[in-house]
């Protein structure tokens, strides 16, 4: 299985990137990372519109899509897990999580999607949710390997 993170905007931080990359490093999985940016100045509803035909357009066919947006579902890392052990024991071929930009994603996404997860209430920025999300997809792997690194 194959992991895509697509996300809006331009990662440029290198800590921030080396962080990041030493999660990837530790999972099973190979991972993928794209970004897209709109760079038109838009209506809000317009650069929805648009961020969204970039996301889907980044994601490989019969991958299955999960948008992270502040109205998704909060999960436990453990059914996070469970949620990824059962796609990647049903055969799919990539798991695409997409990160919307500052106003997250238009509703076409969130319905295309096979899954709809946030990182809690609070509002995270979205260069720092990249990181969430590769220490979440790292912590899951380990919950599935039956490794220590998860304590709960």
């Amino acid at each position: 299985m194959r992991i895509r993170v697509v996300a809006v905007g331009r990662l440029r931080d290198r800590a921030l990137r080396s962080l990041i990359d030493t999660y990837y490093a530790r999972l099973p999985w190979a991972v993928e990372e794209r970004e897209v940016e709109v760079r038109q100045r838009v209506s809000e509803p317009e650069r929805l519109a648009r961020e969204g035909a970039l996301l889907m357009g980044a994601v490989a066919k019969g991958a299955v899509i999960v948008a992270l947006d502040p109205l998704g579902t909060d999960l436990t890392s453990e059914v996070f897990a469970e949620r990824i052990g059962r796609w990647r024991d049903g055969g799919a071929p990539e798991l695409a999580f997409l990160i919307g930009g500052a106003d997250g994603h238009a509703a076409d996404i969130r319905a295309q999607a096979a899954d709809v997860l946030a990182f809690g209430r609070l509002t995270w920025p979205h260069m720092l949710v990249r990181l969430m999300l590769a220490e979440q997809l790292y912590r899951a792997s380990t919950i599935l390997a039956g490794h220590p690194y998860h304590r709960a």
